[in-house]
């Protein structure tokens, strides 16, 4: 196997992360990614119950989960955030064209394999959904409940929406995209510190060929890579799930908002009713991210659902 060229973050980019006291792990020896070290946070009991899987979108990285994973483990589940390729403490392979709806799904299914993780729930939104949300059926047995927030399923024949066509043409003509800004406009109450945090695994342009690329590979069409996997996904669900499922709605958010988040519940058979969350725009760990694990823990551990739609 040839290595794919990558770039690293240097670790003194990650000093003094604010509201990050989480040990780093690594890996870097995943089948078909061998070379390649992939960072992630594994907090809790590693004998746990539940694990709560945790994945991040765009432009983020674990960092996004920290308000989020306290709340898992300090009831005594695990908590597991890694960071995809291209994001994060992970590297970064340099050639923008590596990056592929595949590239990435194919890592996070290895990253489950190699961690042998089971019973777990995936904690999802944005690309952590599109990406997140093909897995169980690839899977089968080891996920058992769905936390989701503003995601899609990408089955590419539905129209994108406006306000996704806006970010993918402001993203495009940014190759060098300001990534602290664009979390500061989203989510108005962070500070300084925490904004550059979500900055800090990107020195430089070289550094964003993964920021680059998502918003490129939502698919838009029915032949889009990923598009006939997510269809595949859409049916398993409405067929095959039986697990519990709780979603939040940042109301705010122009991209993946409600409208979004309507068509996603009625691809998910029995969720119930959203916690819709009126102040809190695209990223909603960041915004509402305790709120969101207290009130789904407290729903699973009710056994919350609705029935089925008919038809």
């Amino acid at each position: 196997m040839i290595p794919i060229p990558a770039l690293r973050t240097p670790d003194a980019a990650f000093a003094n992360l604010p509201g990050y006291p989480f040990a780093p792990q690594y890996l870097d020896d995943l089948a078909g990614f061998e070379g390649l070290r992939l960072h992630y946070l594994d907090e809790g009991p590693r004998d746990a119950a539940q694990t709560f899987l945790c994945l991040h979108g765009q432009p983020t990285w674990s960092y996004l989960y920290r308000k989020m994973i306290p709340v898992f483990t300090g009831v005594g589940h695990r908590a597991v955030a890694p960071d995809l390729y291209g994001f994060g403490k992970s590297d970064k392979p340099s050639d923008d064209e590596i990056y592929s709806f595949e590239f990435h799904r194919d890592t996070l299914l290895r990253f489950i394999e190699r961690l042998d993780l089971r019973n777990i729930t995936l904690v999802c939104q944005d690309w952590g959904g599109l990406l997140g949300l093909t897995l169980p059926m690839a899977l089968p047995g080891r996920f058992a409940r769905l936390l989701v927030m503003n995601t899609a399923l990408g089955t590419g024949d539905v129209p994108l929406g406006r306000g996704f066509l806006a970010w993918r043409a402001y993203a495009e003509a940014r190759p060098d995209l300001d990534v602290a800004a664009l979390l500061r406009r989203s989510s108005p109450g962070l500070s300084d510190a925490e904004a550059a945090a979500y900055a800090a695994p990107f020195p430089d342009a070289s550094f964003k060929g993964g920021v680059r690329a998502f918003p490129r590979l939502v698919p838009d069409r029915p032949d889009a890579p990923g598009a006939e996997l997510s269809r595949q996904a859409r049916e398993w669900f409405q067929t095959q799930w039986q697990g519990q499922s709780f979603m939040a709605v940042g109301q705010a958010d122009p991209v993946l908002g409600p409208p979004a988040m309507r068509l996603l519940r009625s691809q998910l058979p029995g969720c119930p009713p959203p916690l819709e969350l009126e102040e809190v725009g695209h990223f909603v760990q960041e915004d509402a991210g305790e709120q969101v694990a207290r009130a789904a823990l407290a729903a699973f551990a009710r056994g919350d659902s609705a029935a089925p739609a008919e038809g």
